[in-house]
């Protein structure tokens, strides 16, 4: 099955507007998703090109986006925090909600995944919600910020290079993730929760893979991606990912996708 990709665009949290993609199956799309992509990433990056694009070979059309401030999308991403990260998606819910159909498939990588878990409920239409690589606790990413840690909160800001690029972090970000608890969102969650996580993560350890599934109510299934990196560098680990969310969604949206 092939797929088509259009170029698309709404207005964020802030009203800033989101560069997006939507791309889906030259078919009747048998549903709709959100790929929700990781901290200071894009909406491009591999890891939710490959899950995106093979979904659509199985009837499912996808929109990923870049958050505020990241990638094509307008905005200071200093200004941004997890919380804002979590309205842009709902944002990205209500654009295809009124534009295409509801999605019913919320799908979110790292940080992302973890934005997925916190917003999920404020989508009514959301079935299905699997996470990949993500952190059970949002205060997690402060080890990605080492000693600036310090300096953030006693100069309120200052520039943290992350993956080989600098940005700008300020104090307001630090109290933003230090007072989110996803282990309350978990124990509220209505949909069916799949989990994908590597024990060779080594931005996020597999620790957090167990808490997550703890936490949250049946539906749920943990899957071990064996050898597999966080950015699940290898077309075939993001393409088991994306065959396993398909075989899911046949179980828990009612319908065959």
């Amino acid at each position: 099955m092939g797929y088509s990709t259009k170029k698309v665009s709404f207005k964020g949290f802030q009203g800033h507007l989101m560069d997006a993609k939507l791309e889906s199956p030259d078919t009747e799309p048998k549903a709709y998703a959100i790929f929700a992509h990781c901290f200071t990433c894009s909406k491009d990056v591999h890891v939710a090109t490959r899950i995106s694009r093979a979904l659509t070979g199985i009837g499912i059309s996808v929109l990923r986006f870049d958050f505020t401030g990241l990638g094509n999308s307008d905005g200071d991403f200093s200004n941004t925090n997890f919380s804002t990260n979590v309205s842009d998606l709902i944002s990205a819910y209500e654009y295809l909600s009124e534009q295409y159909q509801a999605p019913e498939i919320l799908i979110g990588h790292s940080l992302g995944g973890a934005a997925a878990l916190a917003g999920a409920n404020s989508m009514p239409d959301i079935k299905v919600v699997s996470t990949i690589g993500a952190p059970s606790k949002v205060n997690h990413i402060e080890e990605m910020f080492g000693e600036k840690v310090n300096e953030i909160e006693n100069a309120g800001e200052a520039y943290v290079n992350l993956a080989g690029r600098s940005f700008m972090i300020k104090k307001q970000f630090l109290n933003d993730i230090r007072g989110i608890s996803l282990e309350n969102k978990l124990q509220k969650l209505s949909a069916s929760l799949l989990i994908f996580h590597s024990p060779a993560d080594r931005t996020v350890a597999i620790e957090h893979a167990y808490e997550i599934f703890q936490s949250a109510n049946q539906p749920k299934s943990l899957i071990n991606l064996e050898g597999a990196s966080h950015m699940l560098d290898k077309t075939e680990d993001s393409e088991f990912v994306a065959d396993v969310i398909s075989s899911w969604c046949k179980r828990y949206l009612g319908k065959y996708v």
